[in-house]
C-alpha cells in the first residue's frame, strides 16, 4: 500500500474546546497524528471519534521534541504541523492541495499565520505578518530540540510560500495569557541559562523596553488600538520576567572547576 500523501501532526494536553475544531478543519489530509501528554479532560477521545491516532506520553520533554516524537510516528510523504488552537481556513487548504499534488517543487512551505489575542485579531505589530514553516516533505524534515520557541528545520533550499491564513485562536483571556507567559518564560529562561546566557535586572529592563516600542510603534502595533498596546505591553512583560528568570536558572548552575 502506498504512503499516505499528507499527516497531519498535533500535539495536546487538555484541548478538549480546541481539538475538534482543529482536526475538522484538516479534514482533506490522510492520516492525523495526535501525541498527548497527560490531558485530564477527553481530548484524546474526542481526537480518536475524528479518526486521528492518538498516542499518549507521560513525559515532558519540551515543545521540540514532542512534536519530533509525533513527526517519527507520521507516515505520509508530507507533513502538516499544526497546534491545536489553530485552524486551517478553506482557501489556504486548497493551497496545501494543490502545493502537495505537484511531483517536483520546495521541500517546504511557510504559513501566514493570523493570531487572536484576547478574542481579537491582530494584523499589526510583532504577531504580524507571522511567516511559520509547518508544511514539509517528512524525509526532509525535523525539528529543533528546543524546549519553546522550537521550529521545523529542513534540508533541501529555502522554503516557499502559501497564501490563505493559518487562524491562530490563543489565550482568549489574560488569564490565558498570563499563564501561558509564565510557562514559557521559565522554559525558555532555563534553556538559555543552561545555554550560557546571562541577564539580570538591566538586560531585564533595556530589553522589554525594546521589546515594546518594536512591536507598538517600529511595527505599527498601535495600528490594532487598544489591543495592540495591550499586546505590546504583553510582550515586553515576558521578555523582562524572561532575563531575570536566566538570571536566576544561572546562579543556580553548578561552577566549574
Amino acid at each position: 500500500m502506498p504512503a499516505p500523501l499528507l499527516s497531519v501532526i498535533v500535539i495536546t494536553r487538555d484541548e478538549a474546546a480546541r481539538i475538534e475544531a482543529c482536526l475538522a478543519s484538516v479534514a482533506f489530509a490522510d492520516e492525523w497524528i495526535v501525541v498527548d501528554s497527560g490531558s485530564g479532560d477527553d481530548t484524546c477521545e474526542r481526537a480518536r471519534k475524528l479518526g486521528a491516532q492518538v498516542f499518549s506520553f507521560a513525559d515532558w520533554p519540551g515543545f521540540g521534541a514532542q512534536k519530533q516524537r509525533a513527526l517519527d510516528l507520521a507516515t505520509g510523504r508530507w507533513v502538516l504541523s499544526i497546534d491545536a488552537d489553530e485552524r486551517v481556513t478553506p482557501e489556504l487548504a486548497a493551497r496545501i492541495r494543490r502545493a502537495i499534488a505537484a511531483e517536483a517543487g520546495p521541500a517546504a512551505y511557510e504559513l501566514s499565520r493570523l493570531s487572536s489575542f484576547c478574542g481579537r485579531w491582530i494584523r499589526h505589530g510583532d504577531w504580524y505578518p507571522d511567516r511559520v514553516l509547518r508544511l514539509f516533505r517528512r524525509e526532509r524534515g525535523r525539528f529543533s530540540a528546543d524546549r519553546v520557541h522550537e521550529r521545523v528545520v529542513v534540508e533541501g533550499g529555502p522554503p516557499a510560500r502559501l497564501e490563505g491564513e493559518l487562524l491562530h485562536d490563543t489565550m482568549p483571556t489574560l488569564a490565558d495569557a498570563l499563564a501561558k507567559m509564565n510557562r514559557y518564560s521559565s522554559e525558555s529562561a532555563e534553556q538559555r541559562a543552561a545555554a550560557g546566557e546571562r541577564g539580570g535586572l538591566g538586560k531585564a529592563i533595556s530589553h522589554a523596553a525594546w521589546a515594546f516600542l518594536r512591536g507598538y510603534v517600529v511595527r505599527r502595533g498601535f495600528l490594532d488600538g487598544a489591543a495592540g498596546f495591550a499586546l505590546a505591553t504583553y510582550v515586553a512583560e515576558g521578555t523582562f520576567w524572561r532575563y531575570l528568570k536566566i538570571a536566576e536558572h544561572a546562579r543556580r548552575l553548578p561552577t566549574k572547576g
